[in-house]
């Protein structure tokens, strides 16, 4: 039998440039509260990351989603190598990377640790399923948990011995979390004894872990209806004692996993707690009815992880795309296209595919500086808080704002990125010789969980925009207005950023359109243009990232001769950037016009109206 093949690939040289040319990581190393970290210190974990994720997590990509999860005598059974790959992660070091040397961890700076997700996730989303679930619950229990679930449960999530799981969706009530009715009875000791269905569960079982620790919400005998009267429980798998032993089963049963288009190597289950009355959850914190303010904070950890994973299925899609068209012949070159006896040419050379190419390029490279900012300004969010509070609140108001945009756009793109990665491959792309048509059905999910884009929509017209005071946005505004004013005259680019120009000057005007209409009283308008929104100012933070990349590109390119390297990696940033702003970007004033029409064709149809049958 053949050894499993790793076939994903990443470009460290543009991961290298978004931290140190365009976002300056230099400026926060070697400096509280990352004073042991300097640039090699992070050259170093790019490599050793990328070796990882080629040699441990890329071959089993392809395993996990052929063999899939198996549900045996109420266990998941992981597909062959997920449980060697944990343990060797967890062996590694790399899940607490960017935890504080206090709390064990290594330290380093947010960002970093997003870039390390994406590598891993590209080689291998739904093994890392697991481990994100895992760290994102033990994170919520050290905000929110008692000193003794911190001591008992979220330590030994944070080492890998045990994993974590959030439950939220129920049978009736998916995005309509305050629907949910399982159900929660104080019992005499101070625990409570949980019942109640859930499904769509990632990773609510698997063998990676000798047990798994699910936060649950649930409400409580007497608690008012909707999302206020729902708390937040620690529910084990198997019962501990407090020195962490296992004490036996608590009642938490896997009921089925369902069989999905994509990540397959991922379980996702239907949980079922309490089904013969013995299921013991531990309030998480000292305070009832706090479960979704304390859900929240898991949420958006795991929203951007979402973004995180389109992105690095997106690159993963783009770069394999890339090798097929260099090493694939076929045709004459469009110069010679009346010519029969002319030679097949490798099918970058054809105009199309090198315009599809250059698509996912722009695309994947924008979405990443769009991350990379969200996390730069979490990391020096971490370093200004207590020292000076009216910056580290700006670049807070940036991480909420940059959210919502970051988890939709990334994940909306990635299937469309993928998609484009299939074309270019043509017939060979539909089939599982190529590994990108499991990226196109892996993909998928990301716009679906953790709140579908929709929700990330509404979020952000209906929260986000007025946040703060508006202070957050207009913040974002100002931040591009100064761009803009700094480069509008470039030599090369200015009319590309005159572009942009126009793309904020829409978006602007759309917002205004927003409150006009929650003035007004149009509230059908909202929903129906909400993902337009989030679209057209999606497009103008990515066009605006992509240029500044490529003002830093045009003038370190003008340093370089033109056989060098580095010199064509520069003017890739630079076409990229122009690909965008020139086809992409005109489509935000072209939405803008759409939006302020109000159409509500969708709304005056009649339901009958749909069809006849």
């Amino acid at each position: 039998m053949s050894q499993p093949q790793n076939r994903y690939k990443a470009d460290l040289r543009e991961l290298e440039f978004l931290l140190f040319e365009q976002f300056q990581m230099g400026d926060i190393l070697s400096k509280e509260p990352f004073a042991n970290w300097g640039v090699d210190e992070v050259k170093m974990v790019l490599e050793a990351t990328y070796e990882f994720a080629t040699t441990v997590l890329g071959p089993l990509n392809a395993v996990g989603d052929r063999e899939k999860c198996k549900l045996e005598n109420g266990n998941v059974t992981t597909p062959t190598g997920f449980k060697d790959a944990w343990k060797k992660l967890y062996a590694a070091g790399w899940r607490r990377l960017s935890e504080s040397e206090e709390s064990g961890g290594q330290g380093a700076p947010h960002t970093l640790q997003a870039i390390v997700e994406e590598l891993f996730s590209g080689a291998n989303c739904a093994f890392m399923m697991y481990p994100g679930l895992a760290i994102g619950s033990a994170h919520l229990i050290d905000t929110f948990g008692t000193p003794e679930l911190k001591k008992l449960y979220a330590s030994r999530m944070h080492s890998g011995q045990w994993g974590g799981t959030m439950c939220l969706t129920e049978p009736h009530a998916g995005s309509d979390v305050g629907s949910a009715t399982t159900a929660a009875k104080r019992n005499a000791d101070g625990t409570y004894a949980i019942k109640g269905t859930k499904i769509f569960i990632s990773g609510g079982d698997h063998d990676c872990a000798e047990n798994i620790v699910h936060l649950v919400l649930a409400r409580i005998e007497g608690a008012e209806p909707g999302t206020k009267g729902l708390s937040l429980f620690v529910v084990p798998k198997i019962r501990a004692n407090a020195d962490g032993t296992l004490a036996g089963p608590n009642d938490v049963k896997v009921a089925s996993i369902e069989h999905k288009m994509g990540i397959n190597g991922s379980a996702t289950c239907v949980m079922q707690f309490g089904e013969d009355d013995g299921c013991v959850g531990y309030l998480c914190g000292t305070a009832e009815h706090q479960g979704m303010r304390q859900m929240f904070q898991m949420m958006n950890y795991a929203r951007i992880g979402v973004g995180l994973q389109g992105l690095a299925l997106g690159s993963a899609a783009y770069l394999s795309a890339l090798d097929y068209a260099k090493d694939r012949k076929q045709g004459s070159s469009i110069q010679q296209w009346k010519d029969p006896s002319a030679p097949r040419v490798a099918i970058i050379e054809h105009p199309d595919v090198r315009r599809m190419l250059l698509e996912m390029k722009a695309k994947v490279e924008g979405i990443r500086a769009l991350i990379v900012k969200l996390s730069m300004h979490q990391d020096r969010l971490t370093a200004l808080q207590g020292k000076n509070d009216d910056v580290a609140a700006y670049h807070h108001g940036q991480v909420e704002l940059l959210t919502p945009l970051v988890k939709a756009y990334a994940s909306d793109q990635a299937f469309r990125i993928c998609e484009l990665a299939v074309q270019v491959h043509g017939g060979a792309g539909y089939c599982q010789d190529y590994p990108v048509e499991q990226y196109l059905r892996d993909s998928k999910i990301f716009s679906i969980y953790e709140g579908t884009n929709h929700i990330q929509a509404l979020d952000l017209v209906g929260r986000k925009l007025g946040q703060g005071g508006g202070k957050n946005t207009q913040d974002f505004f100002g931040d591009l207005g100064k761009f803009l004013g700094a480069h509008s005259e470039h030599p090369v680019l200015g009319n590309a950023v005159k572009g942009l120009g126009k793309a904020q000057e829409a978006v602007g005007g759309a917002a205004f359109q927003f409150l006009g209409w929650f003035k007004g009283g149009e509230m059908e308008k909202v929903p129906l243009n909400a993902n337009r929104f989030l679209e057209m100012m999606s497009e103008t933070a990515v066009g605006w990232l992509l240029l500044e990349g490529a003002v830093i590109a045009h003038d370190a390119q003008a340093k370089l001769d033109k056989s060098s390297k580095d010199w064509a990696f520069y003017e890739g940033k630079k076409q990229a950037a122009l690909y965008f702003a020139n086809t992409i970007l005109p489509e935000v004033i072209a939405k803008s016009k759409i939006l302020a029409s109000g159409d509500k064709s969708p709304m005056d149809i009649p339901t009958e109206a749909f069809a006849t049958v």
